[in-house]
């Protein structure tokens, strides 16, 4: 995928030499950061064996409720906090919901993408939610440029991503979720607490869609009432693409940016080309289904490999 990555943006330069320069590779980064950020939390998701639908509006809602304490005037680092404790409640309820109906987590997301959309609708009153005072240290923080080029939300987004990498591959937490996604019933027989780390999973999703509202939040500096209604494609093709499979078992954070980027650079590229902005959900589609088609191949290959390595042993 990283070779994926590099040829795409060989090719948009070669026809587009502006899209090579600096500042606009850098956007690319800046651009995939949100749907990125939620594609990091995802791979844990994805890794146990569930998918979240709701994480878009979760995402939505925390930036509305953390937005709307700004408007009621409470300070914007600490309704940030607000608005990352709020993700990770929502991301609580579908975890005991899913754990206490013993029902797939896929199912019960389905519930809650609408629950969470019509209660965020009720809080925002179908309008945009715009934090009177923009002058604090809050939202001056997401015009700061590192060395002039590079968003501070770019930066966010790598610091994460190496921080949550660290817990997913160097954490007993990491190690659980992963065994949980190889074999459920042998880790609960290993004495893994499997109902606790699916819901700790699912908390850590919501706190990460709480805190990309949050983030967010501060690079608009507002929320409207639709915004993460579209997210949840691009953040599961970004986790697919990246290299996580959906059988679960194992997870890559680093593919999960990988994935955003190629994303990102999939859909400045068609703006580049002059070509309608629509084909890009078709293109993203398309390099799903060759993600998969991938991941499948090699798979086969592994095995068959360790198949005549064992024949031959």
């Amino acid at each position: 995928m990283l070779v994926a990555l590099v040829a795409l943006i060989v090719v948009v330069g070669l026809l587009r030499p502006n899209f090579l320069q600096p500042t606009t590779l850098f956007q690319q980064l800046s651009g995939a950061a949100f749907i990125g950020v939620l594609a990091l939390g995802m791979v844990f998701v994805v890794s146990i064996r569930d998918i979240d639908l709701s994480v878009g509006w979760i995402f939505n809602f925390s930036a509305v409720i953390a937005a709307k304490a700004m408007v009621l005037g409470v300070d914007p680092w600490i309704a940030a906090g607000i608005g990352i404790a709020f993700g990770a409640f929502l991301g609580l309820i579908n975890g005991v919901l899913a754990v206490w109906l013993r029902i797939p987590v896929i199912i019960i997301t389905l519930g809650t993408f609408s629950a969470f959309r019509g209660l965020s609708l009720v809080v925002n009153e179908s309008r945009a939610v715009v934090p009177p005072d923009k002058t604090g240290s809050f939202f001056a923080l997401f015009d700061v440029k590192l060395f002039g080029l590079i968003p501070s939300v770019a930066v966010a987004f790598v610091v994460l991503a190496v921080i949550l990498h660290l817990v997913l591959h160097r954490t007993r937490f990491g190690y659980r979720v992963q065994a949980m996604g190889s074999n459920p019933d042998a880790a609960r027989l290993g004495g893994i607490p499997v109902d606790r780390t699916r819901i700790l999973v699912l908390v850590l999703m919501g706190a990460i869609a709480g805190l990309t509202g949050a983030m967010f939040l501060g690079f608009r500096e507002a929320i409207d009432p639709v915004t993460g209604g579209d997210y949840l494609l691009p953040v599961v093709a970004a986790v697919i693409i990246g290299g996580t499979p959906l059988s679960g078992g194992r997870g890559t954070i680093v593919g999960a940016v990988v994935g955003a980027l190629i994303i990102q650079v999939i859909t400045t590229g068609i703006l580049f080309l002059g070509v309608d902005v629509k084909w890009s959900t078709f293109v993203t589609g398309a390099v799903i289904i060759l993600a998969v088609a991938v991941d499948q191949l090699v798979r086969r290959q592994r095995e068959r490999r360790t198949r005549d390595t064992v024949d031959l042993g």
